[in-house]
């Protein structure tokens, strides 16, 4: 009963998780992926050409969800989700551009990954796909879905992203670093270094 309380906590605030416009607000303006690859440009050093960057430390973002993208641009720039790289270069993009590179990054099809640690990756996938009870750890697949796909405009995609990456992430979550995403910060705050190794090994296997 605790876990699927959990679970439809998530979901009643997902709203909190992307941007949404109120009735009779102006909707924006569609975006327009040649100019999201121009702007791209300043991003290519990182995440490569086509977003699946190959260093481990940077996250793939190829096929990701674009509603996803933009929130996560606009609160870098905002300073809510901290990181001096990134505030750096969404500081130099407008609303406009945030949309235009999200939808063009969404076109793009991100490639495999894979998990590396055999010993981990049973326990990472029972967490993924079953959270842990007697902690009232939700299953991530819950909200990222069985195959790490996410849900479009609520929760990202995961499946295939580097284990690197998303280490830092769920760490960041759960010290208190990355305060962005209040879900997450509850969930991850009650696993250990092994228990975040073993997920985000299991996540980049995900297909």
């Amino acid at each position: 009963m605790k876990l699927l309380a959990s679970l439809l906590m998530a979901v009643t605030v997902s709203a909190v998780a992307v941007p949404s416009f109120a009735a009779g607000e102006s909707k924006a303006p569609k975006p327009d992926l040649a100019k999201g690859e121009a702007s791209y440009a300043i991003c290519v050093a990182c995440h490569a050409a086509d977003g699946n960057s190959a260093i481990a430390a940077n996250p793939v973002l190829a096929q990701q969800h674009p509603e996803y993208l933009v929130k996560q641009l606009q609160e870098f720039k905002s300073g809510k989700r901290n990181d001096p790289v990134m505030k750096g270069m969404a500081a130099t993009l407008s609303d406009d551009d945030m949309r235009n590179v999200s939808w063009w990054l969404a076109s793009k099809k991100a490639k495999s990954g894979f998990s590396k640690d055999k010993e981990l990756v049973a326990l990472g996938e029972r967490i993924y796909r079953g959270g842990i009870q007697d902690r009232n750890i939700a299953a991530c697949a819950g909200c990222h879905s069985p195959n790490g796909a996410g849900i479009p405009a609520q929760y990202p995609r995961l499946g295939g992203q580097h284990a690197d990456y998303t280490v830092k992430q769920l760490t960041d979550f759960r010290d208190g670093k990355r305060g962005n995403n209040m879900i997450m910060t509850q969930e991850v705050s009650k696993m250990n270094d092994r228990e975040i190794r073993a997920v985000s090994d299991y996540i980049a296997g995900l297909r």
